[in-house]
């Protein structure tokens, strides 16, 4: 399969013209007497010597600026030489402005910026800090694995931060993703959460850019910084084991910091929610090289339903020990424990006539099981990190991390509809069920300059542990009801005695190892032009499981990407192709069996055009992209997976982020796509559209604060839509559109915040693109107190 990969003629002529452009432009630069390839860099402390992350660091009359990261570090590329005025500043500090002067190709390293204290200038800064929105700040290390700016990424990403979901008074990782343009949440059966962009399923299987998982266990955001969603092709970075071909989902969570600062949040509301959040930030020693941060939640909340109920609670330490100027280690682990109750799962018999959830006769509000019958799982994530800057411009990043998930038990509901009235009760109960994930990285960041040219690479290697363990499972049918009659919920002591217990194929020991390498070299032709190389092999072994034969497998993927700045630091477009294999884990079919799946071989392109104007005060993307894929993996009307045929999936994102006037925040988007079954092996649903694929997805909010009087009272309004999805191949089965709205208030002071938001405003019937049914109008209040 490897040699098919470059057999590809659109890959052969892609290839050959990306080296063709390449060649030119590199002629042309050694021709060039000049090149903006000078940087400044430093940092910005307080006068205690804490750093000061997200200060906005400008360059007076160029139009060019960047922000501190979480450690106050900032550097500004791509200038050429002469006098510059650098200007700093931050909401409570009194502005600095520094004359600096850069020659040719030097990287210019201002000692320690430290900015006073200045309640006095607050309103002024507050009208600087507002050029930089919180809530489009896209800066990130992850989505590349290195520093890159978004006008220079060809690749769309989407980024949620903790101010939006805390504006929003979110309480759930779904809610919260429902505000990248396209992302579609879904819950499983199985207790694990995913999403649905770009027509593909994917869970949140990136956590610091390590792979992580939520396939039986769910995810709690206490300690979320923010949320970033790679669209199109990222395999080449993250592997195909963290990303689908839709993209990949990767948590940024809190780091330690320099100042210490405590938060106690409280949430209450609908359906007897009731949430309690901490976060603890503390230096451990007077020098602060020792670091600690504490986040931790309990959150308990039944369902709208007459049964059914979620709790749970997390607790995530975190460590970061600077060793030295030059090596850094970061720990953090997070422990989550969940006892809920599951999501139904529906079946739907040929002779039913059912075309539609909506034509059920059962109850919105009423559950087919009780309560007692409930799951209880808990994940353990172990994280380390020890990076050591082995020059000024090369940095070493060695990376450890273990993510496991238990089932203790785990009873899931099922019914099988005879017709909108009559259904076939089914439960399973999955006990004593493990997945462990042992992943280790190194990463060598660096950057240099070949002539004219600078060179930004990174170069990587990887080894990837997954053990599963199974021990039993049991499953039945149960009775038979009229859901029009009345009758009593399931509960676990008349389910017990009619299950049948057993193992099925793939039930045992599974192993799995994964070798990878992977670089990437972004290319700086000239101050506009650069191109982004990637390549990544991944050899996947497979032993032998349930019967099924092992597997040994090694891909190639390459990835290519271009982007020019039409408006330096403003406007840029971009493209990027990839070909590539993912390898695939085993299914779970609704009989309880696992289908052992072949790796699925892609081809994707993309391309589009980014800006960043005004300041920064307004922020879009729009990108069009086209994935076809080979040996696809369809769902049958049954809700069992093949494996059989050809998809195409193609479409296009918009996202536009706005601050227009100070207090005033947009965000929106909107997301098309049409992913179809292009070959198969049953000729009567080819054309047809692939399951859980809506065609059209809105997102959007905005809110207002006032800046004067009552100073940090505002309101919020929202919604997202969704257009109809298939549940099955057949296209028979329809998931309905919906449109649901949402509203905020909110007081913001520095030292407390209190907020209330009001969900699903019209209460719209509607559910998830599995045929779950979701809340009608309800509530949320919040008081956050920082001390």
């Amino acid at each position: 399969m490897v040699d098919k990969l470059y057999a590809t003629t659109s890959f052969r002529k892609s290839l050959g013209l990306f080296i063709l452009i390449c060649t030119g432009f590199a002629f042309l630069q050694t021709t060039q007497a000049q090149q903006q390839n000078s940087r400044i860099q430093g940092r910005i402390l307080n006068e205690s010597g804490q750093a000061i992350p997200f200060a906005n660091v400008i360059l007076k009359g160029r139009n060019k600026g960047v922000l501190t990261d979480e450690e106050g570090f900032f550097s500004i590329d791509g200038l050429s030489s002469g006098d510059y005025l650098l200007v700093v500043s931050h909401l409570g500090f009194a502005i600095r402005e520094i004359q600096v002067k850069l020659s040719a190709r030097q990287t210019l390293k201002i000692p320690d910026i430290k900015l006073r204290e200045n309640g006095s200038d607050l309103q002024e800064f507050t009208i600087t800090d507002s050029k930089v929105n919180p809530m489009a700040n896209k800066r990130t290390d992850y989505v590349a694995r290195m520093p890159l700016d978004n006008l220079e990424n060809p690749q769309v990403y989407n980024v949620v931060t903790k101010e939006l979901i805390q504006e929003q008074v979110i309480t759930n990782v779904g809610e919260s993703l429902r505000n990248a343009p396209g992302v579609v949440p879904v819950t499983y059966p199985s207790g694990g959460f995913g999403t649905t962009f770009r027509g593909f399923n994917i869970g949140i299987n990136a956590r610091n850019g390590m792979e992580t998982t939520t396939g039986r266990s769910s995810v709690d955001i206490a300690n979320v910084e923010r949320i970033e969603v790679l669209k199109g092709p990222s395999g080449t970075l993250f592997g195909g084991n963290v990303s689908s071909f839709g993209g990949v989902v990767n948590l940024v969570t809190k780091k330690p910091e320099e100042t210490k600062k405590t938060e106690v949040s409280y949430t209450a509301g609908s359906y007897n929610l009731h949430r309690i959040t901490a976060d603890i930030n503390t230096p451990l020693n007077k020098d602060n090289t020792v670091l600690f941060r504490l986040n931790a939640a309990v959150h308990k909340e039944k369902s709208f339903l007459d049964y059914g109920f979620y709790d749970a609670y997390l607790i995530s330490p975190s460590l970061l020990y600077k060793a030295s100027e030059r090596l850094t280690f970061t720990l953090d682990a997070e422990l989550l424990n969940v006892n809920s109750t599951r999501n139904l799962y529906s079946r739907y018999a040929p002779q039913s006539a059912i075309t539609s959830p909506e034509d059920l006769r059962l109850d919105y509000r009423k559950s087919l099981f009780h309560h007692d019958a409930d799951a209880e799982t808990s994940s353990t994530k172990i994280f380390a990190e020890a990076k050591y800057r082995l020059t000024d411009n090369w940095t070493s990043t060695t990376l450890i991390s273990f993510v496991g998930e238990d089932v203790d038990h785990s009873y899931q509901y099922y019914a099988t509809w005879l017709s909108p009235t009559v259904t076939v009760r089914n439960s399973g109960n999955w006990n004593s069920i493990y997945n462990n994930y042992t992943n280790i990285q190194e990463n060598i960041n660096g950057e240099f300059a070949t002539g004219n040219i600078r060179h930004k690479v990174l170069i990587g290697a990887g080894y990837r542990l997954f053990q599963s363990r199974s021990e039993s499972g049991s499953t039945n049918n149960i009775d038979t009801v009229d859901v029009t009659k009345d009758f009593l919920p399931l509960r676990r002591q008349a389910i017990d005695p009619l299950l049948v217990s057993g193992h099925w194929p793939g039930w045992n020991t599974v192993n799995t190892h994964t070798l990878s390498g992977y670089a990437t070299d972004v290319i700086a032709w000239t101050d506009r032009l650069s191109t982004m190389l990637s390549l990544r092999v991944d050899y996947f072994d497979r032993k032998e499981q349930g019967g099924a034969e092992g597997f040994q497998q090694t891909a190639l993927s390459p990835k290519l990407g271009v982007v020019y700045q039409v408006v330096k630091d403003q406007v840029s477009v971009f493209g990027n192709y990839m070909n590539g294999f993912q390898n695939q884990a085993p299914r779970m079919q609704p009989d309880g069996s696992q289908l052992v799946l072949d790796p699925v071989y892609a081809v994707q392109s993309e391309g589009g055009i980014k800006a960043e104007v005004f300041d920064k005060r307004l922020s879009a993307t729009f990108s069009y992209y086209h994935i076809s894929i080979d040996n696809a993996i369809r769902t049958n009307t049954d809700g069992f997976a093949l494996q059989d045929g050809e998809q195409v999936s193609k479409g296009f994102d918009i996202e536009l982020i706005a601050n227009p006037i100070p207090g005033l925040n947009v965000i929106a988007g909107y997301a098309y796509n049409d992913n179809r079954i292009v070959k198969t092996s049953d000729e009567a649903i080819e054309g047809n559209k692939a399951t859980d694929a809506p065609e059209n997805m809105v997102n959007f909010w905005a809110s207002y604060t006032l800046q004067h009087i009552l100073k940090g009272l505002g309101v919020g309004f929202g919604g997202n839509h969704v257009g109809k999805s298939y549940m099955f191949s057949d296209n028979i089965f329809t998931i309905p559109a919906y449109t649901v709205l949402n509203a905020s208030a909110f007081y913001d002071q520095p030292n407390w915040r209190a907020s209330v938001k009001l969900n699903n405003l019209t209460n719209e019937k509607y559910w998830t693109i599995w045929g779950v049914p979701q809340a009608p109008t309800n509530f949320a209040a919040n008081l956050t107190l920082r001390f």
